[in-house]
């Protein structure tokens, strides 16, 4: 007896980009810790997941996701993340100016770089300026290197960038638009006849 057509898959979409919104975030786990507890039958174990989500063009979110199970936890920080997500200010591919910010005992220092310069960066510090979509950017962890605190630290530091124009924007001032510098030929000046003195030039 002959099969019918196969049934196409649920997730599968006529033009093969099914969950294009899902695949534009990028979901990364920053710590995972396990703590245990002891009951009669022994010690039963918790999971809590610390996950970093963002779309690389401006938003970034963090979640702490807490279950008995691994996988569970990290589906939980994924889903408290991107309800969680925020705007930041970024100039091209690197950060508008300095920002120090610090949360409980992390400190975290930011400062723009040049293009080509990477993210020079620790794990933690990293993982949320690559969600973002920072590319060119200098910093340093100072005090704690507790996850929590560094990841919302740094969150906190970029949420304090403020562009040029923003400010101008609140303040009531026009931006000024830079103009181009215009090129000024030099001027070639008339050299002095020299006077000879007993055949001697002297200037």
């Amino acid at each position: 007896m002959p099969r019918g057509p196969r049934r196409r898959n649920r997730s599968d979409s006529p033009d093969g980009q099914a969950g294009k919104g899902e695949h534009e975030l990028v979901e990364k786990v920053v710590f995972i810790n396990r703590s245990a507890k002891v009951v009669k039958g022994g010690r039963r174990f918790n999971f809590s997941a610390l996950v970093v989500v963002g779309d690389k063009k401006g938003r970034v979110g963090v979640g702490l996701g807490k279950a008995g199970e691994v996988a569970d936890a990290i589906r939980k920080g994924g889903e408290s993340a991107r309800n969680s997500m925020v705007s930041v200010s970024l100039k091209d591919a690197t950060i508008p100016h300095e920002a120090f910010f610090h949360y409980g005992g992390a400190k975290v220092l930011l400062r723009p770089a040049s293009p080509g310069t990477g993210i020079i960066a620790g794990k933690t510090v990293r993982s949320v300026l690559e969600s973002a979509g920072v590319k060119d950017v200098l910093s340093k962890s100072l005090g704690s290197n507790n996850a929590a605190n560094v990841v919302k630290a740094t969150l906190n530091a970029l949420l304090s960038l403020r562009l040029q124009e923003d400010i101008y924007r609140s303040r009531g001032l026009e931006v000024r638009k830079k103009t181009p510098a215009v090129a000024v030929a030099p001027i070639a000046l008339a050299a002095a006849p020299h006077e000879t003195i007993g055949g001697i030039p002297v200037e």
